[in-house]
């Protein structure tokens, strides 16, 4: 017993004399910890006894950027920009139903032939170089040739077009805008020119007035577009360049030949009409769509576009009750094609009171332009530049003043307490679009003339293009 506890003291005291040592060593200093990435440990020396353990220093180290995530398609603003699409395509055979209703018989099938061409020439050159020329970024007055056969437009978004949608999406829908404008023209020169000179005029058109223009007021870095140019969905791009451009070859063309006892009414104005419904219907692709998105801009200029037509309509039917005394068929379905026309430019920045001034304006400055046309000369046979440059022009104007921010931010008209630079820069960009609708359908159609003649022979204009040019009648004759 007195041998167990003798040896238990011992390890006690032993254990308390290495406490003691311990004590009087000096102490360890703890091993800085790091965390992963976000911080480094600067190394700190041992402390002397007499030193109080110092806690280490932490340098923090920046976390890097985060990385921009790319542009994701939603399947909302795809299925509205198709269906849009599909709505302007919808437009062309109803402008060739609007036109070919207003010609006479015999040169029915030679209206829709030149407007319905323009869906197979146009559709191949915006693929082989026009929305290339129309939309590659970067320089003010034209695109490039870097996007020829549709390189680099692909199936992802574009970072400035087409940030909710495939940019193929968005160049499809901007053909279809290229397909309707050269088909307007048609109207200006209906049953006198050449169907070949014109598919001609049509292809070179498209690449060396329409395209440009376009990028000017809508491409990535385009002169109008940085300048502040207000054309949400084509008053100068297209019913501009298109209207002044019939007029020029309208000019050149010369009058139709007409006896004294042909009848030139319209041969079936049901046609007319009904074209017009196709060309209301699908204008909301037209307006609404051009917001590149399923969204409330796009609900406003659907609205606002449907309020134009409704009123321009009405109110031509009123100025020819006053003037003439009696409302026509036709007056209605021109009344409506003007307000469509005039709220184009502004869809995406007026409110209901601007669609409403811009109804109860457009047809009077049209049918101004209409009644002057026989006077000053010139044979506009189905008012495409009384109709569309025309009018075209007074909806870009009033888009300077009408523009409400509160619909869209990036404009603010003057009845909004916008800068008179908003008015001028309108201005600027409804001269430059007539000047190059006026220019180059002159070139192109002075080279035209020159080669292979632009107009048809007297024989074929009086018996009639249709058996003439295409060795078919638009009816049977039983």
């Amino acid at each position: 017993m007195k041998k167990t506890l003798l040896q238990l003291s011992g390890m006690f005291l032993f254990v308390l004399l290495s406490h003691v040592a311990l004590a009087d060593d000096p102490p360890v200093a703890p091993a800085p910890t790091t965390p992963a990435v976000t911080t480094e440990a600067t190394a700190t020396p041992a402390p002397t006894p007499t030193e109080t353990v110092a806690t280490p220093v932490e340098t923090a180290v920046p976390a890097p950027a985060p990385v921009a995530e790319a542009p994701k398609v939603d399947k909302s603003d795809i299925a509205w920009i198709m269906t849009s699409a599909a709505l302007v395509l919808l437009m062309t055979p109803g402008l060739a139903l609007f036109y070919g209703g207003l010609v006479r018989t015999k040169n029915a099938l030679n209206m829709f032939m030149k407007v319905f061409v323009s869906m197979g020439l146009i559709s191949v050159l915006w693929v082989v170089i026009g929305y290339s020329i129309a939309f590659q970024p970067n320089n003010p007055f034209f695109g490039g040739i870097d996007w020829m056969l549709l390189k680099n437009v692909g199936l992802t978004p574009h970072d400035f077009y087409a940030t909710s949608i495939p940019h193929q999406l968005f160049m499809v829908f901007q053909m279809m805008f290229a397909i309707i404008t050269v088909a307007l023209i048609a109207g200006a020169v209906a049953e006198r020119m050449k169907f070949g000179s014109f598919v001609i005029f049509m292809g070179i058109w498209s690449l060396v007035v329409y395209a440009p223009l376009a990028h000017m007021v809508w491409g990535q870095g385009g002169y109008l577009f940085d300048m502040g140019a207000l054309d949400f969905a084509g008053g100068a791009v297209v019913h501009i360049s298109s209207g002044f451009s019939g007029l020029m070859l309208a000019i050149i063309l010369g009058k139709r030949k007409i006896n004294h006892n042909d009848d030139v009414r319209p041969h079936n104005l049901p046609f007319t009409l009904v074209g017009m419904g196709l060309l209301w219907f699908g204008w909301f692709g037209f307006n609404a769509g051009s917001a590149v998105a399923s969204n409330e801009l796009a609900v406003s200029a659907f609205v606002v576009t449907q309020i134009a037509c409704g009123t321009a309509a009405l109110t031509w039917l009123l100025l020819e009750s006053l003037v003439y005394g009696k409302p026509t068929a036709l007056g209605f379905a021109s009344g409506a094609v003007a307000g469509l026309v005039a709220i184009t430019p502004a869809a995406g920045f007026v409110n209901v009171t601007g669609a409403l001034i811009l109804g109860v304006t457009v047809p009077i400055v049209c049918l101004i332009a209409i009644r002057l046309k026989h006077k000053l000369g010139y044979d506009d046979t189905l008012d495409a530049f009384g109709i569309h440059g025309v009018g075209g022009v007074w909806g870009a104007v009033l888009t300077g003043v009408l523009a409400d921010p509160s619909i869209n931010p990036l404009g603010k008209g003057l009845m909004y307490g916008g800068e008179m630079s908003v008015l001028t820069t309108q201005f600027i960009s409804v001269g430059i679009a007539i000047g190059m609708a006026l220019v180059g359908t002159f070139i192109i159609a002075f080279i035209i003339k020159l080669t292979i003649g632009l107009r048809v022979d007297d024989e074929s204009e009086q018996s009639g293009l249709d058996v003439n040019l295409h060795g078919e009648m638009a009816y049977s004759r039983t």
